[in-house]
């Protein structure tokens, strides 16, 4: 049986109005991935702006020392949700399946408002990226029901560590 490889990850939480000291989605998926064995290469919280978001993501998908990044926030209906149209353009491979099953499950929580989320996923520069609602429960059930498997080393059928510039 392989050992669990614990990756580096990164976590960004996507808001103009949350603080270190208000922000609950980052924490949540900070908590989850360090006890998931997990190490947590680095936190910040960035204004939901196109171009600083992108600049952000983009130097953290170009250091090697990152194996993945959550993104938490920006990805609902308002002008000011820009987190699809700053991160989508730096993926190599689009993950569809990731959103679809994200608001599958979501609707078991939620019922019909999951069709507001933009959730969505994908793998730039061999480093993963997920990017979820801003809310501690969409954060949870991102996680717990699908990102915490596909990061587990030792998950079958297939996870996406193998995939990852490690």
């Amino acid at each position: 049986m392989a050992s669990r490889i614990a990756l580096n990850l990164a976590v960004v939480t996507v808001s103009d109005t949350r603080t270190e000291e208000t922000d609950k989605s980052g924490p949540v998926l900070a908590d989850c991935l360090t006890e998931a064995g997990h190490r947590l290469q680095h936190k910040s919280i960035v204004k939901d702006d196109v171009y600083e978001l992108r600049a952000r993501v983009s130097a953290l998908i170009a250091d090697a020392a990152v194996h993945g990044v959550l993104l938490t926030g920006g990805t609902g209906f308002t002008q000011r949700d820009n987190t699809l149209r700053a991160i989508k353009p730096l993926f190599d491979v689009d993950i569809a399946g990731f959103g679809e099953l994200f608001r599958q499950l979501s609707y078991e929580e939620i019922g019909s408002s999951t069709i507001q989320s933009r959730a969505f996923a994908g793998l730039a520069n061999g480093t993963i990226v997920f990017c979820l609602p801003g809310s501690p429960g969409a954060c949870r059930t991102g996680w717990h029901k699908i990102i915490a498997e596909q990061l587990d080393s030792c998950h079958r059928p297939c996870n996406f560590v193998d995939k990852l510039k490690i």
